[in-house]
């Protein structure tokens, strides 16, 4: 069975953020995710973050690079042109975060298309900020990813296909950086998510949540226990991100 680490963005929102950590321990989590653990979305500092995670014995496996200004519309800034400054700008902030909270990866968000269509100038912008962003992770100790996203939950989404996301990710120029795959959104895309041996090696980190709804496994109609088998059966050794909204409870440890 794989490891599952609670995304505490999306699990337990009826509680305050920092109170969350408490709530993937209580249901036998060891490690937890965030989309964003910034101040701006969490309500929370950076230290009150650490100290929870130290008293709740947790790891933090992931969270994503600033994302730009989501209340504004911004889902990412990578592939965004004339916003290369920006996107540079706010690394090192992202780089603070992961050392002292101990994340090993980092999530970036490509941003949306522009007049509806990838096109060769977004390419060029994503594939040098890209190049860029690896080669600074790893002076930092830390791993690069990028992440498909459905185009029904955000609509325009630049990356939307997993085939999309490997040919932006084989022209990068280094060997830090890796595809994020999340089985909700590429099953939304209409991906079969038992298809995956060819890709696995691109593969450095999992999300998972059920369709419709976007809640835990066993609740829609994705074949969640073959693909658990699968990722044995692939030798998968990495986290598995449960980024869903509960529904019912979710025991993954029985």
């Amino acid at each position: 069975m794989p490891r599952f680490a609670a995304n505490i963005s999306l699990m337990y929102q009826d509680k305050p953020f920092i109170e969350r950590f408490a709530k993937a321990k209580q249901d036998g989590f060891q490690a937890v995710e965030c989309q964003f653990p910034y101040p701006e979305f969490t309500g929370a500092s950076l230290q009150d973050i650490r100290r929870e995670l130290d008293h709740q014995a947790l790891e933090m496996v992931l969270h994503n690079l600033w994302p730009g200004r989501w209340s504004e519309g911004d889902r990412g800034l990578a592939a965004m042109p004339g916003r290369q400054a920006e996107f540079k700008d706010h690394l090192g902030r992202t780089i603070e975060y992961a050392q002292a909270l101990g994340v090993p990866r980092l999530n970036c968000l490509a941003g949306l298309m522009q007049d509806g269509r990838p096109s060769a100038v977004q390419d060029e912008v994503l594939i040098d900020n890209l190049t860029w962003a690896a080669k600074e992770l790893q002076a930092a100790g830390l791993s690069l990813m990028i992440e498909a996203i459905n185009t029904h939950d955000m609509p325009g989404f630049y990356l939307h296909h997993s085939q999309q996301a490997i040919e932006i990710l084989m022209q990068v120029a280094s060997n830090n950086i890796s595809f994020q795959y999340d089985a909700y959104h590429m099953h939304r895309m209409g991906e079969d998510i038992l298809e995956i041996e060819a890709i696995m090696p691109l593969i450095g980190h999992i999300q998972i949540a059920d369709h419709p709804g976007r809640h835990e496994p066993g609740t829609g109609e994705i074949p969640y226990a073959a693909f658990f088998d699968l990722l044995d059966d692939l030798d998968y050794r990495g986290w598995v991100g449960c980024e869903y909204t509960i529904l019912e409870r979710a025991n993954f440890f029985s």
